[in-house]
């Protein structure tokens, strides 16, 4: 079964202090290429990946093999929603933020943070 991996990219983005702030929108679609080109490290087996923006990142477009969902508010809130939509399959939310790691396990998703999308630095 393909496992379903969301990513917070605002949480990722702002892990890496490169200069992202300037350029919001530019680091998400960074982000978007790197997974598209690379994949999720270490991933076992198929993968469905989602990547979620919201703010000034807000209309990134997908590319074959990676989803971008542009969240219509809380970008926290529309992770929290795919993974409760996607109860009953493996699923693996990427975020360091606490408080949205505490609310996608209670819809049973596994977590891991930044790390597992960027590699070790």
């Amino acid at each position: 079964m393909t496992t379903l991996v969301i990513i917070d990219a605002a949480n990722v983005i702002g892990s890496v202090p490169d200069g992202w702030w300037r350029d919001r929108r530019g680091a998400a679609e960074r982000l978007r290429d790197r997974l598209a080109r690379d994949g999720v490290p270490g991933a076992e087996g198929p993968v469905e990946i989602v990547l979620v923006v919201e703010g000034a990142a807000r209309g990134v477009e997908s590319v074959p093999g990676v989803r971008v969902e542009s969240a219509p508010g809380s970008g926290d809130d529309r992770i929290t929603e795919l993974a409760a939509e996607a109860a009953g399959r493996d699923r693996l939310v990427v975020t360091a933020d606490r408080e949205l790691r505490r609310r996608v396990r209670e819809s049973g998703a596994e977590v891991a943070g930044p790390r597992a999308v960027l590699g070790p630095s």
